[in-house]
Order: C-alpha cells, then sequence, then structure tokens
C-alpha cells in the first residue's frame, strides 16, 4: 500500500512514469471570460506536456484565480484504447493522502465544539487501542497525531495491507484490524521527538471522528466538509467498492516493468489515511475554502497551519494535517500531495486566492519536481 509520500517527494527531481504524448487542451469550465493568468495556462501546458514526454501516462492539471477555473489535460486516460482524457466533465481521481486534510479538518471542526482536546492523549477517546510494542496511547496526544509526530509504526509497511491485491481478492479491512496489524511491528520513535509522515496516523484519527460522533467516518465528511461545500464529486468509497461512481482516466503502475492496470481498489485499506475519490474542481474548492475560514474556525485554522521547526531531511513543514511550501514568488503553499496505486495528485492553494491540483494517473517510480510544479502554478 502507498496511500501517501514521504517528505521527500519534494526534492528537485525529474518526472518518469510510462505512456506517450499528446498534446495539452485547455477546458474552461464555464462560459464566462477566463480569470485565470495566462502565464500560469500556460507554464502548466508546458509543464504537464513535459511530464507526458517523460513517460507519464497522463495528467490533468486544474487552475483556479479570481473565481475562475480552468483545466488542462495532456496524454491518455486509457492505454489499451489510447482515448485521452476527457475535456469534460470534470474526472474523479484517487487523491490517495490528500485525504489527510480532510480528516484533519474534521478534527479542528471537533476542537471548536469542545468535543476534542488537541493535546488531550488519544487513549482518552480510544482507551487501549493504542498499546504494545513499545505503543502507549496514555502518552501520545491528539495533536502528535495529527503533525506525524506520534512515533507510531507505519501500517503500509505490511504486505497484507495491498488495495489492489485486496480488490482482487474481495478482501476488505476494518481500521481497528489496520491498527493491530501495525502495532505488529515496534513504535518508530518516542512521542513528539521528531516528525516521520505515517499513515497510521490518520486511521487513528478516522476512528476517534467515529468514537467522537457516534456517526461513521463517511457520514461526518459529507455532512460537515462535502454537502456544505458543495464538493459532488467528492466521497470516500464503502468497504468492497472498488470502482468509480463518476467519470474518471483508467489508474496504472509498473508491474514487473509494464504499465499495468489498477484502477480497481480497496477503499478499506486507505480508508481515512487516503481512500478518498475526488476531482481537480472540487479539490481547489475545498483548499480556497479552507485557507478562507470557511471549513474550519479561526483559531482552528491558525493551529492546523501552525508548522513546528521542520525536521532534518524534510522538504517541507506539516501543521496538523496539511503541508506548506515558501514559494521562490514569495507565495506560500498550504496543501497536501497524495499517492495511491494508480494515481498521484498534487493539490493545494495560496492566500493570495490561487488554487492548483495536478493528477496523474500512474505511480511512478521517480517522483516529479513537484515544488517546480507548484511554483509554476501558482506564482503570478
Amino acid at each position: 500500500m502507498r496511500i501517501g509520500l514521504t517528505v521527500t517527494v519534494l526534492a528537485l527531481v525529474g518526472a518518469a512514469g510510462c505512456g506517450s504524448m499528446t498534446t495539452s487542451v485547455p477546458q474552461p469550465v464555464s462560459t464566462t471570460p477566463m480569470a485565470v493568468s495566462p502565464k500560469r495556462v500556460e507554464r502548466m501546458r508546458d509543464d504537464i506536456d513535459g511530464l507526458v514526454r517523460a513517460g507519464t501516462t497522463g495528467v490533468i492539471a486544474t487552475l483556479t484565480e479570481n473565481g475562475q477555473t480552468i483545466t488542462l489535460t495532456a496524454g491518455v486516460g486509457d492505454r489499451t484504447t489510447r482515448a485521452p482524457i476527457p475535456m469534460a466533465p470534470p474526472q474523479q481521481v484517487r487523491v490517495g493522502s490528500i485525504s489527510k486534510t480532510f480528516a484533519a479538518a474534521l478534527i479542528m471542526q471537533l476542537v471548536s465544539e469542545g468535543k476534542v482536546r488537541l493535546d488531550e492523549p488519544v487513549d482518552t477517546y480510544l482507551p487501549g487501542l493504542l498499546r504494545g510494542n513499545g505503543v502507549d496511547g496514555r502518552v501520545i496526544t491528539v495533536r502528535q497525531i495529527l503533525q506525524h509526530r506520534s512515533g507510531l509504526p507505519e501500517l503500509s509497511d505490511d504486505p497484507e495491507l495491498d488495495e489492489v491485491r485486496a480488490a482482487a481478492g474481495g478482501r476488505t479491512f476494518t481500521p481497528a484490524e489496520e491498527i493491530a496489524i501495525a502495532l505488529r511491528r515496534p513504535a518508530q520513535f518516542a512521542p513528539g521527538e521528531r516528525f516521520k509522515y505515517t499513515n497510521t496516523n490518520f486511521i487513528v484519527v478516522g476512528m476517534l471522528v467515529e468514537k467522537v460522533t457516534g456517526r461513521t467516518y463517511s457520514e461526518e465528511l459529507t455532512g460537515r466538509i462535502t454537502t456544505p461545500n458543495q464538493l459532488a464529486d467528492t466521497y470516500l468509497p464503502g468497504p468492497g467498492e472498488t470502482g468509480f461512481r463518476g467519470p474518471h482516466p483508467q489508474g496504472y503502475t509498473l508491474v514487473g516493468g509494464v504499465p499495468t492496470d489498477v484502477t480497481r481498489s480497496e477503499p478499506s485499506v486507505a480508508w481515512s489515511a487516503g481512500g478518498l475519490i475526488s476531482t481537480g474542481n472540487d479539490l481547489n474548492r475545498f483548499f480556497m475554502a479552507l485557507l478562507a475560514g470557511k471549513i474550519v474556525a479561526d483559531g482552528q485554522l491558525r493551529d492546523m497551519l501552525t508548522t513546528p521547526p521542520r525536521s532534518p531531511g524534510s522538504a517541507l513543514d506539516y501543521g496538523l494535517g496539511i503541508g506548506a511550501i515558501q514559494l521562490p514568488c514569495g507565495a506560500q503553499y498550504f496543501g497536501h500531495v497524495g499517492e495511491i496505486a494508480g494515481y498521484l495528485t498534487i493539490s493545494g492553494a495560496t492566500r493570495e486566492g490561487r488554487a492548483v491540483t495536478i493528477a496523474m494517473n500512474d505511480s511512478p517510480d521517480t517522483d516529479p519536481d513537484i515544488t517546480g510544479l507548484l511554483s509554476d502554478a501558482l506564482c503570478p
């Protein structure tokens, strides 16, 4: 299971993957005059064409500015038919660890309602869940979970938790089963000692949401975030729902050096840590609404965006379920990167009202130049 990227993906490295080149096509999503900066559009067009020339199967780039959105596409959405990625309607993709920002936003809403306290031990809400092998939920706080400073072992290190293999075998997992699998390994470090991106943290977040609210994580996600913010194409598939509900490009990964269709995967594996499906339009709207204070109350948003001193070797600052990068032009990006079998997505926004989502329909062996892509997409 690869449901998220470590911070090293933000290093400046070349793009790699599989596929062939087609020319990018601009897709205005409304009939009103385009307000997205032409410079941003041209830079992004060059970037996504370059990704395809380098081997990426297909790319969808969605740019938002001044209340307007434009989408550019390059490459193909199906390697068998060679069909290009459709210009409309917006295409759904698996967004991997971008799911973590949604999960963190849910927790911060509960914090503002007085139902969760950030510096309270996880054991207060989920007694006995995190015990054994050097792990003790009585000394791990909610804040440390959200910041990836808990020291929990990484569940995706276990080959049993493979979303593609699970889909093929009709296997589903409960969150409690996943935590038990993760705890077969020892704690990585003492709570609060350092930052280490770990997917297990956000399975705990999903369980915390359910325990505190008495409702399913999916119900809370729908009721608190996707419906109020009109994110009609964003949802968390249920256990066993291995396909998509809407139009989407096929997803590919290299298996034995051969590009292989891995579009179908088991969502209960990634769940609240990385199981979300969405579109570029919805993700841009989400991140812009989040930074505008429309999803999380001001005090909790400040907590969410406050980043501790960067850990050695880390290429980004990380707050509570959201990353931050200072771009060369002076703008600050807030967002997340997500990778899951068949898809790699980069999404986020700036306080100046610009947003971008770049989605690729394969899992490259070498990560693209994410900082460079974000600079081209979000700088004036």
